[in-house]
């Protein structure tokens, strides 16, 4: 089974790098896309986007989203996911598994979740 996920480049903090050893973005696994979000952004955010697309070993979820969470930058209210089987991962400056389609776990109450990413 594969794990699955972005990173959107605006996300990083200044000097953070994602790079965890197990992950590869050459091949075809991965994808580098630019997006325009016109009015989908918060405050402080950029109306393009690019996309940064990767698969990797589900047996590297954990290595993948230890990465992820040191590259956040909280104040704008980004955060990444991935995707493990049923489940998806969700890190802000932290990380939470929610089963895929868990409406009540996509809240992120009390997980450092801005309210404006919350989903309840």
């Amino acid at each position: 089974m594969t794990t699955a996920g972005y990173v959107i480049g605006a996300s990083l903090r200044p000097g953070a790098a994602f790079a965890p050893e197990c992950l590869r973005l050459r091949g075809a696994c991965a994808r580098v896309r630019k997006v325009d979000v016109p009015g989908s952004t918060a405050e402080g955010q950029p109306g393009l986007w690019t996309f940064v697309e990767w698969k990797a070993a589900e047996d590297h979820a954990a290595g993948i989203t230890d990465a992820l969470a040191a590259t956040p930058r909280p104040e704008l209210g980004w955060y990444a996911d991935l995707a493990v089987g049923d489940e998806r991962i969700v890190v802000f400056a932290e990380h939470f598994r929610i089963a895929r389609g868990d409406g009540a776990g996509r809240a992120g109450r009390g997980l450092g979740a801005p309210p404006r990413r919350r989903a309840g």
